[in-house]
């Protein structure tokens, strides 16, 4: 099943979804509101794109960087070990890329790579400095969460007043995230909150210590930490409207959009297919992962898969609209400056390579 229009093409996917230590848990938002259940591997496991995108004429070499330890683009390596890539005659090469996000753009601008999944709110204030890459889609909704220890009087964003978040990056998207949900929720993230920044494994331990009260990070560190240090979520990007927000964006080079737009076309609807499949096949997709998470079995990786939003893909107009409602929140929590005009901003950074 998709959704075509002028405002929307998205994918709604329901399923089961299994908690830490295999627990059943409430579904989340999206779960409860998507249309139909989708079966393990059937016809309604499409990427939202309407109309055919044909294979490329000749065989085309791509370049694809991304960070080999984030289990919310398995897409990426599902692209080419199922054959997606392959379906549309392309060939691609894997740049396994951990450095700072400005590095990751002037290397895509550069055409070093020729594209990437990425964070959207890591991506939006650096993209502000002119790199040549555009957004063509967004990928997945929601992959991040806010922990604290299981008895911890913190039940709410409001109850986080005068108290000290742990995050691994000051200017990561999780903590712009969540800086936005303390700002819906009445707190002041930079008055009314401290944050410290940790490596990742070094989190519970500082949460341990009473150095910070909560810690926020994203899969495959959060699940292995909830589970491992007895925590809690009290908040996460699958939660009201921002389940129903792209968080993982894919960007190519913008040279590539412009001069061979088949060719991107071709390669945002192969990591589009491999994505609606992650979200019908997550057992598949965890072992297809594993061998980049070697120290996580199979069967939490697929449960990882579970909990985050590959039901949600956003394209064209709905996703401009998404981008312009990021860099809003971002202006309300001092990222960007109030003057931006998000709806500019939107239609730069962005490309709809489908319009008919």
């Amino acid at each position: 099943m998709s959704f075509t229009g002028s405002s929307s093409r998205r994918r709604f996917l329901a399923s089961s979804l299994l908690g830490v230590g295999g627990a059943v848990m409430a579904r989340p938002l999206w779960a409860q509101e998507a249309m139909s259940a989708a079966g393990a591997h059937g016809e309604d496991c499409h990427a939202a794109i309407a109309g055919e995108v044909k294979p490329l004429a000749k065989p085309r070499k791509l370049s694809i960087a991304w960070n080999e330890t984030s289990i919310c683009v398995a897409a990426v390596p599902v692209a080419k070990e199922k054959g997606f890539f392959a379906r549309y005659n392309i060939d691609v090469d894997y740049v396994n890329f951990g450095g700072a996000t400005d590095q990751l753009l002037e290397a895509i601008a550069t055409g070093k790579a020729d594209g990437a999944p990425g964070m959207a709110l890591r991506w939006l204030k650096p993209l502000q400095q002119g790199f040549d890459v555009k957004l063509v889609a967004g990928l997945h909704a929601g992959c991040m969460y806010l922990m604290v220890p299981n008895d911890s009087a913190i039940r709410a964003l409001a109850d986080l007043k005068g108290k000290t978040v742990g995050v691994t990056d000051i200017g990561g998207p999780d903590r712009n995230f969540f800086a936005i949900r303390l700002k819906e929720a009445g707190v002041d993230p930079e008055t009314d909150v401290s944050w410290r920044a940790f490596p990742p494994d070094l989190l519970p331990l500082a949460l341990q210590r009473g150095e910070v009260q909560a810690i926020s990070d994203a899969d495959p560190y959060s699940r292995m930490q909830r589970k491992q240090s007895s925590l809690r979520d009290i908040d996460s990007n699958m939660t009201g409207a921002w389940a129903h927000t792209a968080c993982c964006v894919i960007g190519l080079r913008g040279s590539l959009v412009r001069e061979e737009p088949d060719v991107a076309r071709a390669v945002t609807r192969a990591i589009l297919d491999a994505g609606a499949w992650v979200a019908c096949n997550p057992e598949e997709t965890g072992r297809i992962f594993q061998p980049f998470a070697p120290k996580v079995p199979a069967e939490e990786l697929a449960a990882m898969i579970r909990m985050q939003g590959h039901h949600h893909q956003a394209l064209a107009g709905s996703f401009r609209d998404e981008i312009v409602r990021y860099a809003e929140a971002l202006k309300g929590v001092g990222v960007f400056r109030p003057s931006l005009d998000t709806t500019r901003y939107a239609a730069r950074v962005t490309q709809d390579l489908f319009a008919s």
